[in-house]
């Protein structure tokens, strides 16, 4: 199966180089190129890519919005956001995860890097850092969006009491293996229960099983220090 990219960047010069590397693996394509977020909504309309690998500080409609309006769009419930950015640490990267984005990646990333986030992400998996995970996530995820309903605890009780501890492994930036180990168990039931708390809520991936970790009160976020 070909993976379906749509690249959303400003750069011309970044852009072409995405291309590059996407177009020269056997099992993706570039399908679609655009400059602004207005122009990557409209694309992502036309083509349904598989993924969008979206730069958040454009002109216009920024990656923020447009990200907000893809994962928002029924029609493209399949297509997945990826974030580039030039800092984990960055307060817009944890906005367009709240907004449906399945991870990022930092700019100055390594090619085989790139291209292995664009698979794990087209796979239906989100890239999320322990680092990201332990402080963007933590100090900005954890409030509810403005104007948007807050989690609470009782979306958690379509869990069961294992598939609630493994969920908040899972915010606190645990791999599936790292998991696994904690519980004496294997990487596949680790896999198991995670794909069966996205299920039970609603979350389209990982990352946003995370949000609703932090959301609900399930992890707390840490006092600073």
């Amino acid at each position: 199966m070909t993976i379906r990219v749509l690249l959303a960047d400003d750069q011309a010069l970044l852009r072409a180089t995405f291309r590059m590397l996407v177009d020269s693996c056997h099992d993706m394509e570039v399908v679609g190129e655009a400059a602004d977020g207005d122009e990557a909504v409209r694309l992502a309309r036309i083509h349904r890519p598989d993924l969008v690998l979206m730069d958040i500080r454009m002109p216009g409609t920024d990656g923020l919005a447009a990200t907000s309006a893809i994962c928002a769009d029924p029609e493209l419930r399949d297509t997945r956001v990826l974030i580039l950015t030039t800092s984990e640490i960055d307060e817009y990267v944890a906005q367009a995860l709240r907004a449906g984005a399945s991870g990022f990646l930092g700019k100055d990333v390594t090619a085989d890097a790139l291209l292995a986030g664009v698979r794990t992400v087209a796979a239906g998996e989100s890239l999320l850092s322990p680092l990201a995970t332990r402080t963007v996530i933590s100090r900005f995820l954890a409030a509810p969006a403005p104007g948007g309903p807050a989690a609470t605890p009782g979306d958690l009780t379509s869990l069961t009491a294992r598939e609630r501890e493994v969920t908040a492994w899972v915010a606190e930036g645990h791999s599936n293996e790292e998991i696994a180990e904690k519980l004496v168990v294997s990487p596949l039931l680790v896999r198991t229960h995670v794909h069966r708390a996205m299920t039970k809520l609603g979350a389209r991936d990982r990352a946003q099983l995370v949000v609703i970790a932090y959301r609900s009160g399930l992890v707390q976020v840490a006092p600073p220090n």
